[in-house]
């Protein structure tokens, strides 16, 4: 890539570059990011990177490469965020691997809750048990085929991220890049997505606003933005009368 465009880059917004220039431009700009890093640490996060590019290979969202998401989730900390703590990057690179590929990184034919742990403990090896436990913190678990999914998503969310405050942060942006950018999605699922992550909404507030999460106030404040917006965006998609089910706490 040219300088001039490279230098674009560090300003540009990142669904912006997402659309201009593709997984490349989104890994130049997190090259760029992670520059300042000591060498052990930038190796640490090219592994992280590696793994989660491999483990993705085959996955496609939208029309772009699903990569595209873990790379954005974990520029957006670091961008817009402020964090420039290596755990939390790599965590954020690696947010869905054992969601999402948990047969790959466990390869030894256990399944369910069995193939998750041993994901995660292969995860632990590889990158440190505090990266695990991160991850571990924004895996889904399997739910209840009983139950309402969205429900149950809410109810793990609220659950989970009460015990570990740096995992709010992970997963402010990865509900940035997954609720507010339903601005970029079409499809007949997109009303389902706002439904989903319409009911997160307060729960992420809440938990966003707590004196415990390692955001700054600036950083705090962007999030909660956000999550306004995205709350707006929800109102327009879904039907009249489902605003307000789980109560949003936003000041109107």
């Amino acid at each position: 890539m040219d300088t001039g465009p490279r230098r674009l880059l560090a300003t540009m917004p990142l669904h912006a570059i997402t659309a201009t220039y593709g997984e490349d431009g989104l890994r130049e700009r997190f090259a760029a990011e992670i520059a300042g890093f000591a060498e052990p640490e930038r190796r640490r996060l090219a592994d992280a990177l590696a793994l989660a590019s491999r483990l993705h290979a085959g996955d496609r969202r939208q029309s772009e490469p699903y990569i595209n998401h873990p790379l954005r989730v974990a520029i957006r900390i670091m961008s817009h965020y402020g964090i420039r703590d290596p755990d939390v990057i790599a965590a954020a690179l690696l947010h869905d691997a054992v969601e999402d590929h948990a047969a790959e990184l466990a390869p030894d034919g256990t399944a369910g809750a069995a193939q998750t742990g041993a994901a995660l403990a292969a995860l632990a090896e590889r990158f440190g048990p505090r990266v695990a436990e991160l991850v571990a913190a924004v895996t889904n678990p399997e739910y209840d085929p009983g139950r309402d999914r969205h429900v149950q998503y809410r109810e793990h969310v609220a659950a989970s991220l009460d015990r570990s405050p740096w995992a709010r942060v992970i997963k402010a942006s990865d509900f940035t890049d997954n609720g507010a950018g339903l601005l970029y999605t079409t499809g007949p699922k997109v009303p389902d997505l706002a439904d989903k992550y319409a009911q997160l909404v307060p729960v992420l507030r809440e938990l966003i606003s707590r004196p415990d999460t390692p955001l700054d106030l600036t950083a705090r404040q962007r999030v909660l933005d956000q999550l306004d917006r995205a709350e707006e965006r929800f109102d327009a998609i879904l039907p009249p009368g489902w605003a307000g089910r789980f109560g949003s706490g936003r000041a109107h």
